[in-house]
């Protein structure tokens, strides 16, 4: 239902540009968001953004600062700018989209399949 694109490998310090669209189903007035799991590890918030209020966001400690995501209501699609990429940001990236941003954060809502993200050091 939510296809992610825009993952690939990339050197500690590049960035990344992920973007994620509906098939099959519009998602409209839903909040969107993206988590991320890394090898070995739980499934992590990453950062929101809701569909009104001129798109109120939300982000993880982890990548405050350095990712900002934003959305085109129009093509109901999410976008996530990474920036100063590090290592530890390597996982597979999922788009998610839900009534609010608290449902993304608790990774409740409609998923597809993630993009997978490689920081090399």
């Amino acid at each position: 239902q939510l296809q992610a694109f825009g993952g690939g490998l990339v050197q500690a310090g590049g960035s990344l540009r992920l973007s994620c669209s509906p098939s099959g189903r519009t998602f409209g007035n839903y909040d969107m968001g993206w988590l991320r799991r890394a090898p070995g590890k739980e499934r992590e918030f990453v950062a929101a953004i809701s569909w009104g209020g001129n798109g109120i966001t939300n982000y993880s400690d982890s990548v405050k600062d350095r990712f900002t995501i934003s959305r085109d209501n129009a093509k109901n699609t999410v976008y996530l700018q990474m920036n100063s990429l590090k290592p530890e940001d390597t996982a597979v990236y999922y788009c998610a989209a839900a009534p609010t941003i608290s449902f993304i954060q608790r990774g409740l809502g409609h998923w597809g399949q993630g993009t997978q993200v490689t920081v090399s050091s």
